[in-house]
């Protein structure tokens, strides 16, 4: 199924020990730039979570938020750096001593010095870790339930786009009789003209000539778009990736362009504006899948 890289999942669980949340967004990039927000026991781990969750996610600029609440602590975990204490302590007695300020108070402003009581993050709890995980792949299964959901309406919005397109054919060719008739007076205006003249490069007017009909002919870029529209259709219905559409859009964009520069008619000029303006949004769209 065609993904859209927009998306947007979160997931949580609580039990007796922990409480995890984990929220996976994503919007468009041209590849993966995955921003990790985790606690920083979780850091030894950094370098398995960005793979394990990269793969899934695959491209856009994603943020993957892991929150942890431990509602129990073992004993291992907290730690008291007396020396530090002791040296935080002496200080600031001294400088109560100083000053003649109270001194009751300096203990409970002592413990909470930086890296006083501080978690020991070195030995992770496997339990916890693998709470985050399936919380994590659980956010992420909402996360991708989004992208197929805006990825369907962006296949039916850029289909829409397809077939206005494509609709312009059969225009094109209803005003073609009047484009020929127009260009065929003209050219028989300026071969009443040439012809009069004696002296006239008759290699010059057979290269004009054949210019003109070349120019006349647009029958090729006709097939090559209808060709390049029901290929684009297809390929939305077999779950594409955005830079193969791409490719077939480009490829499109080249025979309207080509059409525009032969149409030489100011009906099918309008009709060439239009299919641009939907190529436009087509392009525009594309950027949007994954």
């Amino acid at each position: 199924m065609i993904r859209s890289m927009t998306g947007y999942g979160t997931a949580e669980v609580h039990t007796e020990k922990f409480s995890v949340k984990v929220e996976v967004k994503a919007l468009n990039g041209k590849y993966l730039d995955l921003n990790l927000r985790m606690p920083r026991f979780l850091m030894a781990k950094e370098i398995e979570i960005r793979n394990t969750f990269g793969k899934l996610i695959e491209r856009g600029s994603a943020t993957l938020s892991i929150h942890v609440i431990k509602h129990e602590i073992a004993d291992n975990e907290i730690q008291i750096n007396e020396s530090l204490a002791k040296q935080y302590y002496a200080k600031l007695k001294s400088l109560s001593e100083e000053l003649e300020a109270p001194n009751h108070d300096i203990f409970r402003i002592t413990t909470g010095m930086n890296d006083v009581i501080y978690q020991d993050h070195e030995n992770l709890d496997s339990e916890l870790y693998a709470l985050v995980l399936e919380v994590g792949k659980e956010a992420f299964e909402e996360f991708d339930g989004f992208r197929k959901r805006e990825g369907e309406s962006l296949s039916k919005l850029i289909g829409s786009y397809t077939q206005t397109i494509s609709a312009g054919i059969p225009r094109i060719e209803k005003l073609e009789p009047e484009r020929i008739a127009t260009t065929k007076e003209r050219l028989q205006k300026k071969l009443s003209q040439l012809t009069e003249d004696e002296g006239y490069d008759k290699n010059r007017f057979e290269q004009e000539l054949i210019y003109y009909l070349e120019k006349l002919d647009v029958s090729e870029e006709k097939n090559r778009l209808q060709e390049h529209c029901s290929h684009f259709l297809n390929a939305l219905s077999n779950n594409p990736k955005g830079k193969s559409l791409n490719f077939i859009a480009q490829e499109m964009g080249r025979e309207i362009n080509t059409l525009g520069s032969k149409a030489n008619h100011t009906g099918i000029q309008k009709e060439v504006i239009a299919m641009k303006e939907e190529l436009e949004k087509i392009k525009e769209q594309v950027l949007n899948l994954l």
